[in-house]
């Protein structure tokens, strides 16, 4: 809020009195000391001496990119953050860009694809036959009554969890996750459709039909017009994140300071949210846009609980002083919030290779280990134990306790241990910090040969000191995955 205050204060943040630069690169690396530091971020120079203070990261987090184009670093940290929102007021200007003939090609075949949008995809040019081969392509078809858009991955394996369709009004977006890379098919339909959207996916081939309703029974000539992202392959880095509105339908208390959130996707968006991935949720807060990555958990414990690709559930501590979940909290129900695309590099896979499943949860931390342990227990047949060993300050904070003393009474594999670090004195459980001798007692493998995946999350200290603690005690770090936003 002190640097949203200093932003709107109307003082000259950039010391250029409004103007706007083109910068070389050149000119960028002189600025690259504390008391006169420029960071590139997505060709856009920013001048963020003033900001230094208010860095939550501290400040030798940013002179890392002094003077340099900082997007790589930006993209590894926190690229949910909205740079363009919080540092407008600190715009130097564009860096300036050499003119390339290779660049000119390219261009011209983004054009020519605008033009030729009519359900059969033009020969992308400036690429070698053999990336051609290996990139998806689209096609598209009518009925009477149906449009269906035909997307070719080329890849085996494609499931429900990796296509996210969003259509409203007419503006259809479809993003098809495939690992590291996206395809985008995001296209402004030249006639209205229901908000009725149906998709079939053949796994084993990888075709995907997104099916859409016609609103009038007419004959459509073209698809439509084609936004600057459409049919395009790219790094989900390079993809920047997408938003959609979702409604608060429920919200209610887990413990004194912590409630589960229920909200409603929009009528028109197919979106699940992968078992260890997380979404960001984007408030408007004094002005600025404030973000905030949370991961889905489920509404309640008992397992086999089937997904209804309507509503996402987050579990959301409240913090007295904390700005966005006190926005969070005064919430009505009705009221709408926007929600991002899935984000994480958990794959299934690590689970389904595993017979021991070690799951170290610091307070809300728990959260992702919640879907990890209904797909754990209900889906792989090959894990053998699954533990959690739960830390807390006090037994008021224990989230989800009945239910996960239920679960381990219920399924013999499964087992619960609480470590509280301020118990009260009837408390007869373990109490501590996370330590490599409470972790050298309950983290063990049930065979001396046996597969382990170690999950962890908590407060970034919890985390770090966790993981080196693991390394510690002999396991690799391809065992061990931590979960970080």
């Amino acid at each position: 809020m002190d640097w949203i205050r200093l932003t709107k204060s109307g003082k000259d943040l950039t010391g250029l009195k409004g103007r706007l630069l083109e910068v070389t690169e050149d000119e960028l690396s002189k600025h690259n000391k504390k008391e006169d530091c420029w960071i590139c971020i997505r060709g856009f120079v920013y001048n963020v001496t003033p900001y230094m203070e208010y860095h939550p990261g501290g400040e030798d987090e940013l002179m890392k990119a002094a003077g340099t184009d900082g997007t790589d670093l930006f993209d590894q940290v926190h690229r949910w953050v909205n740079y363009e929102s919080m540092l407008k007021e600190c715009l130097v200007g564009r860096m300036a860009v050499k003119p390339i003939a290779a660049l000119k090609e390219i261009s011209s075949a983004v054009s020519e694809d605008k033009k030729q949008l009519n359900g059969v995809l033009p020969e992308k040019k400036g690429l070698a036959s053999s990336a051609q081969d290996l990139s998806p392509s689209y096609d598209w078809f009518q009925t009477d009554s149906l449009i269906t858009i035909v997307i070719y991955t080329k890849q085996k394996d494609m499931n429900a969890d990796l296509v996210i369709v969003d259509c409203q009004d007419k503006q259809l977006r479809g993003e098809i996750i495939m690992d590291d890379h996206s395809y985008l098919v995001e296209i402004d339909l030249d006639h209205a459709v229901s908000e009725d959207v149906a998709g079939n996916i053949a796994e084993r081939v990888g075709k995907i039909e997104i099916i859409l309703k016609k609103k009038d029974n007419v004959h459509w000539k073209n698809l439509g017009r084609p936004s600057e992202g459409h049919n395009t392959f790219i790094k989900r880095t390079d993809r920047g994140l997408f938003y959609r509105k979702c409604k608060l339908v429920s919200k209610t208390e887990v413990t004194h300071d912590t409630k589960l959130f229920c909200l409603m996707l929009p009528k028109g968006t197919h979106l699940r949210v992968p078992t260890g991935q997380h979404v960001y949720l984007k408030h408007i807060i004094a002005g600025t846009e404030v973000v905030k990555p949370y991961t889905p958990v489920l509404p309640f414990l008992p397992l086999d609980f089937q997904e209804d690709g309507v509503h996402i559930y987050l579990m959301i501590k409240i913090y007295s002083h904390g700005l966005f979940t006190q926005a969070l909290d005064h919430l009505q129900i009705g009221d709408y919030i926007s929600v991002s695309n899935p984000e994480g590099n958990f794959k299934k896979s690590q689970v389904q290779t595993s017979e021991d499943l070690l799951l170290l949860a610091g307070g809300t931390g728990f959260t992702p280990m919640v879907k990890l342990l209904n797909f754990a227990l209900t889906e792989v047949s090959c894990v053998r134990t699954a533990k959690l060993i739960f830390f807390n300050k006090t037994e008021d904070d224990i989230l989800w306790r009945n239910q996960l003393e239920q679960l381990a009474l219920k399924d013999e594999r499964f087992e619960v241990q609480f470590i509280l670090s301020q118990p009260s004195k009837d408390w007869v459980g373990k109490q501590g910090k996370i330590s490599p001798s409470l972790l050298s007692e309950f983290v063990k493998r049930s065979r001396r040969d046996s597969k382990v995946l170690i999950c962890i999350c908590g407060p970034a200290p919890f985390t770090e000191q966790g993981v080196q603690y693991l390394k510690d005690l002999g396991y690799s770090q391809e065992e061990i995955h931590a979960f970080t936003a």
